[in-house]
C-alpha cells in the first residue's frame, strides 16, 4: 500500500464564502478541492498548508486551529493507470486546518496541479464538481451537517 500525507485549509471570508482551487491533472481527473497538498519529507503539516495555500491561491494565511485528520483509502483497482501504481491501494492521510488570510492577492497557480481558484458560497459549492475532501472539511468546520 502506498501512503500520501497532505495538509489542507478551510478558508472563509467575511461573507461566508469558501476559497477553493480547481485541481486538474490530465491523467487523473479534475474537481474543485481545498487549498493544500502533499507534505514534503520532514515538513511540518502546518508549514506545508501555509506553503500550499500560497502556491495555489496567492494568499498568505495563518493557521487558526486543527479541525481534524481524515483517512481515505483508494483501492488499487481505482487508481489511474497513468500513476504507474495501478493495482496498488493508496492511503490518503489528510490533515485539515482552519485558517485565515493575512495578505496576498488572489492568483491562479501556473504550472501546478491547479488551474483556477475562486470564492464560493456554500450553496454554490453544493452544485460544483468537487472532490469528497471538500464536504469532509465543511462538516469538520461546521459549515454543513
Amino acid at each position: 500500500m502506498d501512503i500520501r500525507i497532505a495538509a489542507y485549509a478551510v478558508i472563509t471570508d467575511d461573507a461566508g464564502r469558501m476559497l477553493l482551487p480547481h485541481w486538474h491533472l490530465k491523467e487523473f481527473g479534475a474537481g474543485w478541492t481545498l487549498p493544500g497538498g502533499g507534505i514534503d519529507p520532514g515538513e511540518d503539516p502546518a508549514d506545508a498548508v501555509v506553503r500550499e495555500v500560497f502556491e495555489e491561491s496567492g494568499y498568505h494565511v495563518q493557521i487558526d486551529e486543527l479541525l481534524g485528520i481524515d483517512n481515505l483509502v483508494i483501492p488499487g483497482e481505482r487508481r489511474a493507470p497513468a500513476s504507474g501504481r495501478e493495482g496498488v491501494p493508496l492511503q490518503n492521510l489528510r490533515t485539515i486546518y482552519l485558517a485565515h488570510i493575512t495578505g496576498g492577492e488572489l492568483t491562479v497557480e501556473t504550472d501546478g496541479s491547479t488551474d483556477d481558484v475562486a470564492w464560493f458560497t456554500q450553496s454554490e459549492i453544493d452544485s460544483l464538481d468537487r472532490v469528497s475532501l471538500v464536504d469532509v472539511a465543511r462538516r469538520m468546520a461546521g459549515l454543513i451537517r
